[in-house]
């Protein structure tokens, strides 16, 4: 009995026959279900992307100006203190 499942298990599966290296229809099936999954997201994000405007500048950025220089308040700027006592050089890199 051991003898001839040893002898089963080193015969191994037989590569040899009419349909041997041929592909499935299942294969076929799932390439092309990729190609139209690809198709469809490609679609949507190009309807995705007209929809972003050209510019995200502002119209009238005077306003957001002071915002945009790392100001609080528009008015005068207190002193900005990074954690320690000693007041900053100017020549001390941020960060």
């Amino acid at each position: 009995m051991n003898h001839h499942l040893l002898g089963v298990i080193a015969d191994g599966p037989h590569n040899h026959g009419p349909d041997f290296g041929k592909a499935s229809p299942v294969g076929l099936l799932v390439v092309v279900l990729l190609v139209i999954a690809t198709l469809l997201l490609i679609r949507s994000m190009n309807r995705q992307l007209k929809k972003v405007p050209e510019s995200f500048d502002p119209k009238h950025p005077e306003p957001d100006q002071a915002a945009d220089e790392g100001t609080d308040a528009v008015g005068e700027a207190p002193e900005q203190t990074n954690g320690s006592t000693a007041p900053s050089k100017p020549d001390d890199e941020p960060g």
